[in-house]
């Protein structure tokens, strides 16, 4: 039986352009979508579109990270982020904005968007199906698709009023491409102090390099002029699931291996400290 369209999908459409032809819309047909010279795709029973076909820079997080994640961001720790985002975003646009979620994970930061934007819908990119999963369902007016950010965009020329990116990998070019000329690109990343007490304790956890921040204003500069950056910074107490999980949820879960990963090594409170600045289209 095909699969019914989403209505968060429904009201994203006419952002979306063929992944093959980049020129065609798409429309919804028999379960999945398709454009007029006949590229389908599918339509995933968990409410999201696959758009993303041939092989993958990256195959996302797995079900294990997903899940630690959801469980780690129900209790709170990360709402201050997720706060700054949605703020910075609903200071430039209006209540009426498409934000495109961009490596959007389970949808957790574009929901605070929309939550702040009562008109506002969304669309959420990422690669990994598990992941979109949650995203598909996380807000009434949040569709999902998957999508390798590293690839053009499946979108049109100007769709987007905000483009989010938090935590997640950058293509400087795209976004300028898919942002109208008033929109604001708001990117979030951790300074080096981020998780600081964790790392101690986990060696084998992927470090912040500290060029980092010299990196992103060289690779976004061609395209976009910041406008305001603000820190947030403050102290977690962490539960032995709560820090189980921080780590389970990360990159870093790959590397750390189950004897690193001993609860008694795990510290009962670490600094979470991230910057978020929103930038213009130059």
């Amino acid at each position: 039986m095909p699969v019914s369209l989403p209505p968060a999908l429904e009201l994203s459409l006419d952002l979306l352009r063929c992944p093959t032809c980049r020129t065609r819309h798409l429309h919804p047909e028999r379960g999945a979508l398709r454009c007029p010279a006949g590229h389908t795709f599918d339509i995933a029973r968990h409410g999201y579109a696959g758009l993303l076909t041939g092989t993958r820079a990256t195959s996302g997080d797995d079900a294990a990270m997903v899940q630690a994640r959801e469980r780690f961001l129900s209790t709170g720790a990360y709402a201050p982020i997720r706060e700054v985002g949605a703020r910075l975003a609903a200071d430039a646009v209006s209540e009426r904005a498409t934000v495109v979620d961009v490596g959007c994970g389970t949808g957790y930061y574009l929901a605070g968007v929309l939550d702040k934007l009562p008109g506002a819908r969304g669309l959420g990119l990422d690669t990994s199906v598990r992941a979109l999963r949650s995203a598909a369902r996380t807000h009434d007016r949040a569709a999902a698709a998957a999508w390798d950010v590293f690839r053009p965009f499946p979108l049109t020329d100007g769709a987007a009023d905000v483009v989010l990116d938090v935590f997640a990998p950058r293509n400087p070019a795209e976004f300028h491409r898919v942002m109208r000329p008033t929109g604001r690109l708001i990117v979030v990343r951790p300074t080096g102090r981020h998780l600081s007490e964790l790392r101690g304790r986990l060696p084998a956890m992927i470090a912040i390099d500290p060029a980092k921040e010299q990196r992103l204003h060289r690779a976004l500069d061609p395209f976009f002029e910041a406008v305001v950056t603000e820190q947030v910074e403050y102290p977690v107490t962490l539960s032995k699931l709560d820090a189980l999980d921080l780590v389970a949820m990360t990159p870093s879960a790959r590397h750390v291996s189950r004897a690193d990963n001993d609860e008694g090594l795990l510290p009962d409170r670490v600094t979470v400290s991230v910057l978020a600045t929103a930038f213009q289209p130059r």
